[in-house]
């Protein structure tokens, strides 16, 4: 079936205003199909012929103004109208397919209990799989709905609902919605419901997780989420309710319907989850909830924007929950990662076609690069022009669509700066800048620390030229109180920094807030309107466990706001900071470094930024020397922008640019400063600097400038002293799947996997313990694997794959385990473990079902994940070229959703193979794939590409 086309849409959008929806649905009448009856009632500007989306099993009547239309017109989806100008009513009655693929309407039976449940995913396009529509966002319209479902089940959609009589259930009506936004989920739901802030709130997931719906947990998150947006935008919240449901077989990780968010079931934990895992499933509720803002109340006009809804709502979840250390090690390499691929694209592209291209974009240069580009802005612009920008956008357009120029047209507006020239630069092209802060041999040509309010140093010295654009800093005493921001705002301004609340912004507990944007650079030092503060290290005991909150997100930031903690601070090195320079002590832990001690070079030196783009980067440069106990701790930070020249008293030992992550680019550091590292990255206490310099050796290791057994003994030296448990998981997560696996040698992935098992059996028993008691299983050989608990199935599956991979199991343990888990979940694990069976029968039994027609899209990705494993290359290399034309044909058999499955989950990127990277690239030159295959599959022979390139010579050849 075509794809709507932009120059479709604009036309359509130019002819119709659609006012409302009347849709009821009849899920009564069996497994395959639903009845759907809509009334759509619109006017037309002028007369003109268009079309109306419908993908119907049996289209049974169309009646437009009381005039039958032939069914048989219906063609592709389409079904044409010759309108007059004015108003119209238009009426169709079909029947519908149920989905077993996540699109439409989506149907469910239990396997724990035989229950039934269906939940609609109406994203991008997929609204005319359950309803006649004008599918596009920006024909927004109000929607009454109805559904009629079988007995003991219940309803739930967009707004309040209720049972109108037995079995009908009624949905008030709600405020005008863009297509793709309807949501309807009948079954017979867990429900646990409770009330804030005057509106009803819910939570819902299937009855045989029930017993994994930490209904208070997730409450709590929601509540202070709520209440934290409640202070950010003017705009009160939009809807009349706030749903959450956890529904099976859910093809993303969730999505934004008003006031019925669905997220995929996997947030309901049924092992002890890690504390990433646990702080990952808070931003995403925040991430959602942000999106009734941006992306529900204001909705783009076209998918060219999309980015703009997912990177405002990103930037929102890490913001509130002042999560940054994990954004930088989780989120943004995700960004690095697509931004270095083939596939690149601008965070706004110029030209989005049609909807099929929609979907490609749909990635991390969406999400991370552009919540990476809008921190920036919000850099760059200071936060409390940013923030009333995005207040008077959602203002202006509430109810509404807007695009990229219209947000831009009035952060211009109310900053006064050239937010135009800002955007093309960062959001119209494409790659990452690499950083580099160099030592300059020439003399000295400015200086930055203690600036006076006339640009002047503290010691006489002016600021260069090349750093003039960076706004003026309010000369402050370092260490001092802040006097006065933008609007006047005391210490302690709520997270946007303008003076409009009185109540005191949560400090982090010990230090300053992880992160945040708030306008007092390192020390206390104020630095003025247009530029943001870097902040302070976070005090964490060498080696000692992270101060967690509710939803593994720290106390004392932007979300919980409560500045409480378990743990002292630590005390300054000499007991005390009084009587010295600025009453600081060097070595103080909290980052303070007075003039009394420094193993940096004494001598003045002056260094020069420099990056390989053109765009404006506003930056901190993190000066660290050692302190009397051997650790690298902050003299300072200085902003800084590329191109500028800054003289230091006294040269570092370790040199950091972008320290505090406020800018978007890859790092490289000087050889005195990599040496820093590699001695004593453990020993620095802020987890944000930390979360930099592990991504520095991530980047250095996937461009091929530090082998990867390096890295390796990087992890091993120091990983078991890393404080915090997400950089822990994160670290060895890429160790284990891309250095492990990928990068090294295959003759060196032994000593590889014994090195990271050693590093996992060193943090067993600490705050990090289910990350590396996972990476353990992953690791080990069969006869050193771990006890797990008998009654974490989550983990029992894991061990049982890892034997299965290295041939200490079989078919009947499989069969036993499942039986002990009849869940989805079980089923998954089992069709993952057969599918890791090393013996020739069990993969043709696992590659007949992965191409076959039968697999939802869940268990399609479960037999991928096991089928392919480095132990068993010798078995899998003759069907590793069979499985291009195989996933080709399966692609344009199933539709998009299960070709961007297989490109993710089925991919034969378990080794670096040159015989499959020359087997995919002769396939593209000739191919003609879906457009989600071809994309998917161009990523993962890039990131194949530089698998083999790392490897080097040799060392990418066929198993």
């Amino acid at each position: 079936m075509p794809a709507l086309t932009r120059t479709e849409a604009e036309a359509r959008a130019r002819l119709l205003t659609v006012h409302r929806y009347t849709v009821h649905l009849d899920l009564t009448g069996g497994d395959e199909e639903f009845g759907s009856r809509t009334e759509i009632g619109f006017t037309a500007r002028e007369g003109a012929d268009t079309f109306v989306e419908l993908k119907p099993s049996t289209l049974h009547r169309a009646v437009l103004d009381g005039r039958p239309l032939d069914p048989a017109t219906l063609t592709d989806g389409r079904l044409p109208l010759t309108l007059t100008s004015g108003e119209h009513t238009l009426l169709v009655e079909a029947d519908m397919r149920y989905s077993r693929t996540g699109e439409g309407l989506h149907r469910f039976t239990d396997p724990a209990d035989g229950e039934t449940y269906v939940h609609s995913q109406a994203f991008l396009d997929q609204a005319q799989r359950i309803f006649a529509c004008f599918d596009q966002p920006d024909l927004k319209a109000v929607f009454d709905v109805q559904a009629a479902v079988p007995a003991g089940w219940t309803a739930l959609g967009n707004s309040v609902g209720a049972e109108l009589c037995e079995d009908i259930w009624e949905f008030e009506p709600t405020p005008p919605l863009s297509t793709y936004l309807f949501a309807l989920a009948a079954g017979s739901w867990h429900s646990v419901r409770t009330e804030h802030a005057n509106l009803p709130f819910g939570l819902h997931c299937r009855r045989s997780l029930a017993p994994h719906l930490d209904a208070a947990e997730l409450f709590e998150i929601t509540r202070r989420c709520f209440d934290r947006y409640a202070q950010l935008f003017a705009e009160p919240y939009p809807f009349d309710s706030y749903d959450q449901i956890f529904v099976p077989e859910f093809n993303g990780g969730a999505m934004e319907n008003p006031g019925l968010v669905a997220y995929k079931e996997a947030f309901l934990f049924r092992s002890e989850p890690t504390p990433y895992e646990r702080g990952y499933r808070t931003k995403t509720l925040a991430h959602e909830m942000a999106h009734m803002w941006f992306g529900d109340l204001v909705t783009m006009r076209w998918w060219d924007d999309l980015w703009l809804n997912e990177s405002f709502a990103d930037l929102m979840a890490y913001e509130v929950t002042g999560a940054w250390p994990e954004f930088t090690v989780h989120r943004k390499t995700w960004g690095y990662d697509a931004d270095q691929r083939p596939s690149t694209h601008p965070v706004a592209p110029a030209a989005v076609p049609d909807t099929a291209a929609a979907l490609l974009n749909f990635d991390g240069i969406s999400y991370a690069k552009g919540a990476s580009a809008l921190r920036q802005l919000s850099v760059w612009l200071g936060e409390s022009t940013f923030r009333a920008g995005v207040d008077a956008h959602l203002t202006r357009h509430r109810f509404g669509n807007a695009s990229l120029a219209d947000l831009v047209d009035t952060l211009t507006e109310v900053s006064g700066r050239d937010v135009r020239t800002w955007a093309e630069a960062w959001l119209r092209t494409t790659g990452v800048d690499t950083i580099r802060a160099e030592w300059a041999p020439e003399g000295p040509s400015g200086t930055w620390p203690g600036r006076e309010p006339d640009g002047v140093t503290a010691t006489g010295t002016r600021v260069s030229e090349s750093a003039a654009s960076v706004a003026e800093p309010t000369s402050e005493r370092a260490g001092g109180a802040r006097r006065g921001g933008p609007g006047g705002v005391a210490p302690g301004c709520a997270l946007w920094g303008d003076g409009s609340s009185s109540e005191p912004a949560p400090e982090r507990a010990g230090g300053a807030r992880e992160g945040e944007l708030g306008g007092v650079a390192a020390g206390g030092g104020r630095v003025g309107e247009g530029v943001t503060s870097v902040p302070e290290p976070t005090p964490v005991r060498a080696g000692g466990a992270r101060r967690g909150g509710p939803g593994g997100v720290a106390p004392g930031c932007a979300l919980w706001g409560d500045g409480s903690s378990s743990e002292p601070a630590p005390e300054c090195a000499r007991g005390a900071c009084e009587g010295e320079p600025d009453g600081v002590a060097s070595g103080c832990p909290r980052g303070h470094i007075g003039s009394a001690r420094t193993d940096g070079t004494d001598a003045d030196a002056t260094l020069a930024v420099r990056s390989t783009g053109a765009r404006p980067h506003r930056l901190a440069l993190g000066l660290y020397d050692y302190d009397d106990r051997s650790r690298l701790v902050l003299r300072e930070r200085i902003l800084a922008e590329p191109g500028g020249t800054y003289d230091l008293v006294r040269r570092p030992v370790l040199l950091l640019p972008n320290d505090g992550d406020l800018t978007y680019a890859k790092v490289r550091l000087d050889a005195g400063s990599w040496a820093a590292v590699t001695a004593s990255l453990s020993s620095i206490e802020d987890p944000g600097t930390r979360a930099v310099l592990w991504t520095v050796a991530r980047d250095l290791v996937r461009d091929g400038e530090l082998p990867p057994t390096a890295y390796l003994e990087l992890v091993a030296r120091h990983l078991p002293y890393e404080s915090d448990p997400v950089l822990t998981e994160s670290v060895l997560g890429f160790a284990r799947t891309t250095v492990a696996d990928q990068y090294v040698n295959p003759g060196q992935r032994p000593a590889a996997l014994a090195g990271l098992a050693d590093v996992c059996r060193a943090l067993l028993g600490t705050d990090r313990h289910a990350a590396a008691l996972r990476t353990l299983i992953d690791s080990t050989s069969a006869d050193e694997l771990p006890d797990v608990p008998e009654g974490d199935l989550e983990l029992r599956w894991r061990a049982l794959l890892r034997r299965c991979v290295l041939g200490a199991a079989d078919e009947k343990e499989i069969d036993a385990l499942e039986a002990d888990d009849r869940t989805a979940v079980g089923r998954e694990g089992a069709a993952r473990c057969r599918a890791a069976l090393p013996g020739r029968a069990a993969k043709e039994a696992a590659w007949r079902a992965l191409f076959g027609d039968e697999l939802p899209v869940p268990l399609l990705a479960a037999t991928g994940q096991g089928f392919w494993q480095p132990e068993q290359a010798d078995v899998t290399e003759e069907f590793a070229p069979r499985w291009f034309d195989a996933a080709t044909a399966l692609a344009e058999r199933r539709g998009p959703a299960v070709a961007a499955a297989l490109a993710r989950h089925t991919f034969p990127a378990h080794t670096a193979s040159a015989a499959v990277l020359g087997a995919g690239e002769r396939w593209l030159e000739r191919g003609n794939p879906a457009p989600a295959l071809r994309r998917g599959v161009t990523d993962r022979l890039d990131d194949l590409r530089r698998a083999v390139s790392v490897r080097g010579p040799g060392g990418g050849a066929a198993p």
